[in-house]
């Protein structure tokens, strides 16, 4: 496995955790926890690997989040 697909692999679990984080949080169902995640500028710097963002803990992340 080449580093591209490990950091492929790291992203998508690293998405999966931030939408479960954010149904937790706001007691909501994961279909809208996606649409929350995906409709999110984090969601886009996450996926640009915008200044390693991508690299925090995935509970910080789902916090930025929910506070917008």
């Amino acid at each position: 496995m080449n580093e591209n697909v490990l950091e492929k692999l790291y992203q998508e679990r690293l998405e999966e955790r931030i939408i479960s984080r954010i149904s937790e949080i706001q007691n909501i169902s994961l279909e809208q926890a996606m649409d929350i995640y995906y409709g999110s500028n984090l969601s886009r710097e996450i996926n640009q690997g915008t200044y390693g963002i991508q690299y925090m803990d995935y509970r910080i992340l789902a916090e930025l989040i929910c506070r917008k």
